[in-house]
């Protein structure tokens, strides 16, 4: 089970959650998803996985680049990554579940991320943990 995160610096949260390892097609499946939610232009910040730098990702973002754009984070550098704030706030909250199954792991993991989405002021609290100082339009 996967999930890709996107975070806004008002404190909105979009996830989408795979039962796959993240590759390329999850990638772009979850950008055209972000960019109908929360619309155009984004800014893309994420890490140096390699589905993230893959041809066809890169190809993906090249096409279309008015809307998307990339910025990559060091190497290994989750305290600069507010999402992944996100991801240990959700592993804590699950850590004592005991799913029967891949569905209800899955249930569970948009359940306890429907819950982090109620908590904007929390995610803001991301972005300051991650030292960002970061200003959007509404």
């Amino acid at each position: 089970m996967s999930s890709l995160v996107a975070i806004t610096p008002d404190g909105r949260l979009y996830a989408r959650h795979f039962r796959t390892s993240v590759t390329s097609p999850t990638v772009i499946s979850a950008l055209r998803y972000f960019r109908r939610q929360i619309g155009t232009p984004l800014l893309v910040v994420w890490d140096r996985l390699n589905a993230h730098q893959s041809q066809l990702t890169t190809a993906f973002i090249a096409a279309h680049a008015q809307d998307l754009a990339v910025a990559y984070l060091p190497a290994y550098a989750p305290e600069l990554n507010p999402e992944e704030q996100c991801n240990a706030f959700v592993k804590r909250a699950m850590e004592n579940a005991l799913p029967g199954s891949v569905d209800d792991l899955h249930r569970l993991v948009r359940l306890e991320f429907a819950r982090l989405q109620r908590r904007p002021k929390m995610i803001v609290g991301f972005f300051r943990h991650a030292g960002l100082s970061v200003t959007g339009h509404s």
